[in-house]
């Protein structure tokens, strides 16, 4: 796959509901676009099951690296509970060109930032958030046990499936960034606390938030939080054991 000249890359795909791709999956509607290529929802022509699936743009995948090297990723992450599973990794024509797309499982659910706008005050209660947080913790924790990293976490690609005592979630939209996975691997960290931070109300209610949940935010200072939790095995097991009564 040679370099993509300018004429021929692809900003947009524009694929309408009824539309066939890869021959056996029935386009049902566009789920959302990045900098990478753009998500579908699709049926399967003779199942009816319902997947997903990212196309990617040419020039943003030349000689399918980047669709290559996430295939492998998730692949390598399979038995992750909060990772997706991906089913495949297909090459298809779309708009004369080949391009890349990968077929994994569709995820019910609701971003965690429209779940986050829904709730009164748009924060969560301490109660929910701290259980919010250890099902995040836990999550991440068995990507981190393979050796690798999400390396973008925030509120709008964490899907909440189901809630109540535990949260049943689903991350989405895992990163490459070539560099140091030590280094991203404490960047999750940082994000996770940055998570718990904003779900709590943020700058405006951290003031009144108890000691025992300041002790984990650590006032987002990143050398305070990395030096508390060296590592996402030492946050999980002081949320295991930590006293929070203070905070209810």
């Amino acid at each position: 796959m040679a370099s993509i000249k300018k004429k021929d890359m692809i900003e947009s795909f524009d694929l309408a509901p009824g539309r066939r791709i890869a021959s056996r999956y029935i386009v049902v509607e566009r789920l959302g676009a990045g900098y990478e290529g753009e998500v579908y929802k699709v049926r399967e022509k003779h199942t009816n099951i319902i997947r997903a699936v990212k196309i990617y743009f040419p020039q943003r995948n030349e000689k399918f690296k980047v669709s290559t090297r996430s295939a492998l990723k998730l692949e390598k992450l399979m038995y992750s509970p909060i990772v997706m599973d991906c089913l495949s990794h297909e090459i298809i024509t779309l708009k004369s060109q080949k391009v890349a797309c990968l077929v994994s499982e569709f995820i019910e659910g609701e971003m965690l930032d429209d779940f986050i706008k829904k709730q009164r005050g748009k924060r969560l209660d301490v109660f929910s958030a701290i259980h919010l947080l250890y099902s995040i913790v836990c999550g991440v924790e068995s990507i981190h046990l393979e050796g690798e990293y999400h390396g973008d976490l925030h509120t709008e690609n964490i899907i909440i499936r189901r809630f109540g005592l535990e949260f049943d979630l689903k991350i989405i939209d895992l990163h490459h960034w070539g560099d140091s996975k030590k280094e991203n691997r404490d960047e999750d960290i940082i994000k996770i606390i940055r998570i718990f931070y904003d779900i709590l109300g943020g700058q405006k209610h951290y003031k009144k938030l108890s000691p025992s949940i300041k002790y984990i935010i650590c006032g987002l200072k990143r050398g305070m939080i990395l030096k508390r939790f060296k590592n996402i095995r030492m946050l999980r097991s002081h949320l295991e054991t930590m006293d929070w009564s203070d905070a209810i």
